[in-house]
């Protein structure tokens, strides 16, 4: 049922998203150097690795590192917006339809973040596919608390159901 929710919300997301990444890419390449999405090897299903698309956010020299780990002076003007936003996540959607990620679920990490990845594994986090959005984001933790975040992922999984996610999707959408 979770495959079939992806795909009947990301199909139709992604032709309605086509232009307004389409728009995006435009400002990006308008205000710095470098391709508007951005390729970036993700910490996958059972940790496998896989290539997650994003719309570009920071000047293109810019080291790959955890966002909360980035400087602030990395962000470009247009990237503020797509952050602010979560515009920035729209190209995640084909790796939805290509089954390498949920619309809901644990965010990818970069392989780098082995505390993290380590959390998640002792928690059988790894065993999901990563989410564009998940429980922990909604509620405002990011990957700068490795272990919180790993157990926040753990009980989204223990209280997964359709209704979690729908409720997760528009929460995400439509924040208070």
């Amino acid at each position: 049922m979770k495959r079939l929710l992806d795909l009947a919300i990301a199909v139709p997301g992604l032709v309605i998203a086509i232009p307004v990444i389409a728009v995006a890419a435009i400002l990006i390449r308008a205000s710095s150097k470098g391709p508007a999405i951005l390729a970036q090897t993700r910490v996958g299903h059972n940790g496998v690795p896989f290539t997650c698309y994003k719309l570009r956010t920071m000047y293109a020299d810019t080291p790959a590192v955890p966002t909360h780990e980035a400087q602030r002076s990395a962000v470009t003007p247009p990237g503020r917006i797509l952050r602010a936003t979560k515009l920035d996540e729209l190209p995640q959607l084909w790796n939805v339809l290509r089954g390498e990620m949920s619309l809901v679920g644990p965010r990818p990490c970069l392989p780098t973040q082995q505390e993290l990845i380590q959390h998640r594994a002792r928690l059988g986090v790894l065993a999901a596919l990563p989410g564009i959005t998940g429980l922990a984001q909604v509620r405002g933790i990011d990957m700068s608390q490795p272990a919180l975040l790993a157990e926040i992922d753990a009980e989204y999984l223990r209280d997964w159901s359709l209704r979690l996610d729908l409720e997760l999707m528009f929460r995400t959408v439509w924040r208070d």
